[in-house]
């Protein structure tokens, strides 16, 4: 009976003491609109280190790359137009954040803090520290060495 008990809670989270199911949607993927997909590719596979995964298009206008279990940032090649903002980013964490700001130092990539004064990462009230840079269509990207 423990064995069946405990194989009822799976899918199930306390709230408030009661168990519920864990319902609702879950995040499947971002999709960014660029001008130059090849560009952009490039961008995030070598500057991000991104891996590209098949996508069922195979039109020339998709590029989709893993970031992260079951999730995608969809690469579309499109006539947009980009309105970058820095409050309005995608976010990735790296194990440390100096080898991959070093990393940015060979290719040559501009990056910055928060208040974009100097390339010394920003540390934030929980500890974490972190870096801005923009892809090829101006898109506002964080790396953090969030754990």
């Amino acid at each position: 009976t423990l064995i069946a008990f405990f194989t009822g809670l799976v899918g199930l989270q306390l709230s408030h003491g009661q168990a519920k199911p864990v319902v609702g949607p879950t995040f499947n993927h971002a999709a960014v609109c660029v001008h130059d997909l090849k560009k952009s590719t490039d961008f995030y596979h070598t500057v991000i280190e991104l891996q590209e995964v098949p996508n069922p298009f195979n039109d020339g206008a998709h590029t989709w790359f893993s970031i992260g279990p079951h999730l995608q940032l969809h690469v579309i090649q499109r006539d947009c137009n980009p309105t970058p903002n820095k409050n309005i980013h995608m976010c990735f964490s790296v194990a440390t954040l100096s080898q991959f700001t070093a990393h940015l130092d060979k290719l040559s990539v501009p990056y910055t803090n928060l208040k974009g004064d100097s390339k010394e990462p920003t540390l934030r009230i929980d500890g974490v520290k972190q870096i801005y840079l923009q892809d090829p269509d101006g898109y506002w990207i964080e790396i953090n060495d969030s754990k």
